[in-house]
């Protein structure tokens, strides 16, 4: 049994808006319908910004074909949502406007110093933009701004204790490693570790910020589950080297994020250490960990490639430093990352305008 757009659109004018007391019909929400033996889709172009009404009114459009179709349409999934900004963040993060975790399958591959590179490329750009240090076992954030001796204070805001991050070149900062001792190791259980995270989430005094980034620790394991449980992730980008043993671990954290459980989006890839420049010959490239590992990857599996970042000496002496190389924009370095930042703005902006704001993710046991 085949339909028309006719029917679709008669089951579609059931479909009322909460807050205008129209049909989605009437108010020119359902564009670009499509109606292929059984398989429907069309898209929802939502007027208003961060209207919290989308997720209702999409599952309101899939139980009212399906009321009307029958159960062998071909609904589900094929509702894309235009126009639709994800919906800020509640308590203290509620003038973030994007949240994106930095992550990796494999330690050792520059996951830290890709993002706190990307975060002065993103001020560069004119964005306010925070940083948390999530790797609570391993943080090199206070390093990698010459922060190490910094403490956080405690403001009193609205009759709650708030963490006043640190700040440096226009960045906002909170890392575990501000409130242990340099030398100290943590040896802490999971508990005490996810607890740790969520104060620097929650009770941090972020304030308004275009771009919240979250560096996580490597692999897939208790802080990244509480991360999806505390807010709403806008989306993550996985950063690896073009080996095929850290590839391997890539792809495991991108089937964590995209699973149906998590559901979060993947922006996309970073390759870094893509080749080796030495300072003295700037026009060579040599491949020591193999060449376009990411970029093969990211074509496997639909994702895009959003920066190569060479291996540089630069690099590393600025994060030893405390002194990020993308802080210089014109150094092939900091292009490379004026240019990463780029592509996930450019990457950030798309998943906004076409899908629906991410879920924070309910685990329950039975």
């Amino acid at each position: 049994m085949s339909f028309t757009k006719e029917d679709v659109l008669k089951a579609l004018k059931q479909v009322i808006h909460p807050e205008y007391e129209k049909d989605i019909i009437d108010l020119g929400m359902v564009q670009d319908l499509t109606v292929e033996g059984k398989k429907v889709s069309f898209s929802l172009d939502v007027k208003k910004s961060n209207d919290p009404f989308v997720n209702s009114i999409k599952k309101a459009s899939v139980n009212a074909i399906i009321a009307q179709l029958g159960d062998d349409v071909e609904i589900k999934g094929n509702i894309e949502v235009k126009g639709n900004t994800p919906i800020i963040q509640k308590g203290p993060l509620s003038e973030v406007k994007n949240i994106i975790a930095v992550a990796s399958g494999k330690g050792g591959v520059g996951k830290s110093t890709v993002a706190a590179n990307l975060a002065v490329a993103l001020v560069a750009k004119g964005y306010k933009v925070g940083l948390i240090d999530a790797d609570v076992y391993g943080p090199s954030v206070p390093k990698m701004f010459a922060v190490e001796d910094e403490r956080p204070v405690l403001k009193n805001i609205d009759g709650k204790d708030r963490i006043i991050p640190v700040e440096k070149y226009g960045i906002k900062l909170l890392s575990i490693g501000f409130f242990v001792d340099q030398g100290d190791a943590l040896v802490w259980r999971g508990p005490m570790a996810t607890s740790a995270l969520k104060q620097l989430i929650n009770d941090g005094d972020w304030g308004a910020l275009d771009y919240l980034l979250i560096d996580l620790p490597p692999g897939t394991g208790d802080i990244h589950l509480t991360m999806v449980q505390t807010i709403s992730v806008t989306g993550a980008v996985i950063v690896s080297t073009p080996q095929a043993v850290a590839l391997a671990d890539a792809i495991k954290g991108i089937s964590m994020f995209a699973g149906k459980q998590i559901n979060v989006p993947v922006l996309g890839l970073i390759e870094n250490m893509a080749w080796f420049t030495p300072a003295e010959l700037p026009e060579n490239k040599y491949y020591i960990f193999g060449k376009d590992g990411c970029k093969q990857l990211a074509e496997k599996n639909g994702l895009p490639l959003l920066g190569q970042i060479p291996l540089v000496q630069s690099i590393r002496e600025g994060g030893d430093e405390g002194t990020p190389v993308a802080l210089n924009t014109d150094s092939v370095t900091g292009i490379a990352f004026g240019e990463l930042a780029q592509s996930v703005v450019e990457e950030v902006e798309k998943r906004n305008k076409n899908q629906a704001p991410t879920e924070i993710v309910q685990i329950t046991t039975k």
